[in-house]
């Protein structure tokens, strides 16, 4: 494939940046809590604990919370975790003696999550930087992998199934909500990046 990854990482990270600082602005995609209730089937009552400047900015597909239990005491990791929504819910579920860990490239939805993180005191929330092609965990050591829209965006995606069966204990659970395609892709649309970005 033609196609530069680190331009395509470049215009990803600048769409993201903008649904951080505005994400009523209006996408291609959804954002917010509504339409996370109303489209994705998320229960009225994870959102009310999630802080409305952090899901203000969800930019999901699906609901990853609906393909299973996240139980007290797991670890869960959220892969390209955004400005956190997903992570916030974990962090809930799981409890103080659990542990859920937001992974991102994207500096201003980082910036956006932490700073929540620590308003909150959520000692079993952490959000870390990194590329879904290199998870900066131990080998085993996460219960649940939850991604939410984020494994479309990425060139690699061998790679990141790589990564996922690598970090995740043995009998952990992959929940994920993305986009797929019922056809092949052609040549010329797989090394446009306006296609992968919008």
């Amino acid at each position: 494939m033609a196609l530069d990854v680190e331009v395509l990482r470049s215009e990803i990270r600048k769409v993201y940046a903008n649904v951080a600082s505005d994400p009523k602005r209006g996408y291609h995609f959804h954002t917010g809590p509504e339409y996370a209730r109303d489209r994705l089937g998320y229960p009225q009552e994870l959102l009310d604990r999630v802080p409305a400047e952090i899901s203000a900015s969800f930019a999901g597909v699906g609901n990853p919370f609906s393909l299973g239990p996240i139980r007290a005491g797991e670890v869960v990791l959220d892969i390209g975790s955004g400005a956190g929504m997903d992570s916030f819910i974990a962090a809930n579920l799981v409890g103080p003696a659990g542990r859920a860990i937001g992974l991102d490239m994207t500096d201003a939805m980082l910036e956006k999550a932490t700073a929540w993180q620590q308003r909150l005191g959520l000692r079993q929330l952490e959000f870390r930087k990194g590329l879904a092609e290199e998870v900066p965990l131990d080998d085993a050591s996460v219960d649940v992998v939850i991604s939410n829209g984020v494994i479309n965006l990425t060139p690699d995606k061998a790679m990141v199934f790589r990564e996922i069966h690598r970090v995740m204990k043995p009998g952990g659970r992959l929940q994920i909500a993305d986009i797929i395609v019922q056809k092949e892709v052609p040549p010329a649309a797989k090394e446009d990046v306006a296609v992968w970005t919008a």
